[in-house]
């Protein structure tokens, strides 16, 4: 399959209905009536769909499976969950570089497929691998050695695939969408808020039929179902490939046509020329408008292009606003982790005999987000274009902070919730007893999963656009890959955060915030403490959001 073309020269008239710098699968230039736009996106918003099936089909019950089949301690559970799912979110770096420079990002989402897929494959097989004893109460002396090998390298080769296919397709979806053309261009923002729908509703659906059958009829039915539904994305997205837009644009007119080359060598000779004296001439040569922003590069414009320079203004510019979206990468990290260990200590029970998988709780996130995106897209921003007059009806900055604001909120709901789960169990006796039920609802966590999902339409959707189109066009896959890595580098430090906290708080004969025994523990504490971070976060954030400078092709966004 030939994707390499160019783009038509500049004062070159473009044929009717052609999509300049674009062309279809076999390299002649794309036809707009027929290619690209929503008629490509259904396909790919269908391969994401089917694909957050697969890996939240992993990913939302993943610590009952440390807990349970493997029998490993809460705190270390919830360490090796966080380390797991920032591992997945990180390598959207990696594979972002790798498509951006190399492959691209059609044959990277082929690539990345294969590891996905082989994954689940061993995934599923390491869960009939049985115990190794019959002793049910030395259950982590009965679990197979080989059983956990197999397992740890089915989860990290699932990481190594899903990586690199979300931040791959969704960049892929964002190409689909001319920004010469105003209509498209409108699409695209719209694009971004029906992404993350199709995302919710995929996630939505496997918190309630694959928790379910994990818990109550088989894991390896459980692990088996989220193999098939990858298979379905990988079919879903190959269906569209004839209706699909490549990108022709690979550095044309630039002495090195490897972005990361030109970025790199901007700071390199910014660094060479740094005792050196730049004419007010040279200077010129800059662009008035950003040549008080970050003016230590503008020793570089004695070696280096003007528009390399602009290029990595505009990739250190974003770094603040990436930084302080940590925190939310953090929060995020409870929802698989604390937030179900919490609803699996209280009242689960629908009808007798019946209880909700603790993890299916979850759902409420994505149903949150499904509601609210419709609400966002077709009565908040025409509502709020028709004041402001912007196409998008608010930046992305400030969609951004909105939902940290609401991100403030979810925490301390979070907190006080627990703070009362705390006081049932201690009036009821329950302190010394781990395994008992307390009886309070676990409906009173509804309110800040809600909260969390409503926050994600803002604070997150607002991210991935904000970031995809700050970046320069060729480092797209980078953009949305910076987006990812915010989830996988707050999990990280979540992983950091839970093991300081544990041997901090366990000194002295002390009982940990975060012991396995949560009705002894004080994971309200904890929660009180995201919540200080987050609003330190906050702040932050809008102090550098009034200071940011969109760039040229989105600054009316």
């Amino acid at each position: 399959m030939s994707i390499s073309g160019t783009c038509i020269e500049s004062g070159t008239t473009l044929s009717d209905g052609v999509v300049d710098c674009s062309v279809n699968f076999r390299g002649k230039p794309s036809v707009r009536a027929s290619s690209g736009g929503w008629k490509s996106c259904g396909f790919i918003l269908g391969a994401e769909m089917t694909e957050k099936f697969a890996y939240y089909g992993i990913a939302s019950n993943l610590i009952t499976y440390f807990t349970g089949p493997l029998g490993e301690p809460t705190a270390a559970a919830a360490s090796n969950v966080n380390l797991w799912v920032g591992t997945a979110a990180v390598l959207p770096l990696f594979w972002g570089f790798i498509a951006d420079s190399f492959l691209g990002r059609f044959c990277t989402i082929l690539v990345t497929c294969f590891f996905y897929i082989l994954g689940l494959v061993l995934l599923t097989f390491s869960a009939t691998i049985p115990s190794t004893c019959k002793d049910q109460e030395a259950l982590v002396s009965c679990v197979s050695q080989v059983k956990v090998t197999i397992f740890f390298c089915a989860l990290y080769l699932i990481a190594l695939g899903e990586g690199g296919f979300k931040a791959c397709l969704r960049a892929f979806g964002a190409d689909q969408f001319d920004e010469q053309d105003p209509e498209e261009s409108r699409a695209k923002s719209s694009y971004f808020n029906w992404l993350y729908f199709a995302i919710s509703f995929g996630i939505f659906i496997t918190r309630i039929v694959s928790n379910y059958i994990q818990e109550n009829l088989s894991w390896v039915l459980g692990f088996g179902i989220p193999c098939v539904s990858m298979v379905l994305a990988l079919f879903l997205f190959l269906l569209g490939t004839k209706t699909y837009r490549f990108s022709s644009t690979r550095g044309e007119g630039r002495k090195h046509g490897n972005p990361f080359v030109r970025i790199g060598r901007v700071f390199v000779a910014a660094a060479k020329n740094r005792g050196e004296t730049t004419s007010s001439d040279t200077l010129h040569l800059l662009p008035i408008e950003s040549s008080n922003k970050f003016g230590f590069l503008d020793k570089a414009v004695i070696s280096c292009d003007s528009s390399e320079i602009e290029e990595a203004r505009a990739v250190l510019s974003i770094v603040p606003i990436w930084m302080c979206s940590l925190v939310f990468g953090i929060i995020y990290a409870q929802t698989f982790t604390f937030f179900t260990v919490q609803g699996s200590t209280m009242n689960r029970s629908i009808t007798p005999g019946f209880l909700v998988p603790a993890a299916t709780i979850q759902c409420f996130i994505s149903l949150a987000i499904i509601i609210s995106i419709p609400i966002y897209d077709r009565l908040f921003v025409p509502l709020a274009r028709s004041i402001t007059h912007k196409p998008a009806g608010i930046t992305t900055l400030q969609r951004i902070s909105i939902g940290s604001f609401l991100l403030i909120v979810s925490m301390v709901t979070a907190a006080l919730v627990e703070m009362k789960r705390l006081k049932t169990a201690q009036h009821h006796g329950l302190v010394d007893l781990p395994k008992a039920m307390v009886p309070m609802s676990i409906c009173w966590l509804i309110p800040q999963y809600v909260l969390h999902g409503v926050s994600e339409v803002f604070a997150m959707v607002g991210l991935q656009e904000f970031l995809y189109g700050q970046v320069p066009v060729e480092l797209r896959s980078l953009g949305l890959s910076l987006y990812l890595s915010v989830i996988g580098i707050g999990n990280f430090l979540s992983s950091i955060l839970v093991l300081v906290i544990e041997r901090t708080t366990s000194q002295s004969g002390q009982v940990s915030w975060l012991a396995t025994n949560l009705n002894q523990a004080h994971l309200d504490y904890f929660y009180w403490l995201l919540a200080c971070l987050s609003s330190f976060a906050f702040v932050l954030f809008v102090y550098f959001s009034k200071s940011y400078v969109y760039n040229n092709q989105t600054k009316t966004i």
